[in-house]
């Protein structure tokens, strides 16, 4: 398969580093990830014909990604909570 464009790192490249350490130590981010990309496989198959999908199911795929990516990107600009 080709290069999937809306890969999180391309989405947010100076957060890079960011998303890979909570991927790692915050379980809700990491199955936001997994979501974000599964969705984003999804609409990349519809989008080459690989896996054609109707308009409708399509459009509705695309709201999900942006909700994911909205919930994604408040995670990675949150503040840092001081730790006692």
């Amino acid at each position: 398969m080709t290069h999937v464009p809306h890969q999180l790192a391309e989405e947010f490249p100076d957060k890079a580093q960011d998303i890979a350490k909570l991927e790692q130590s915050n379980a809700h981010f990491a199955k936001l990830a997994k979501e974000y990309d599964e969705v984003n496989r999804v609409i990349h198959k519809a989008e080459t014909n690989v896996s054609p999908m109707d308009e409708l199911a399509e459009s509705e795929q695309r709201r999900k990604r942006a909700a994911l990516k909205d919930e994604i990107y408040a995670m990675l600009t949150k503040p840092a909570q001081p730790t006692s």
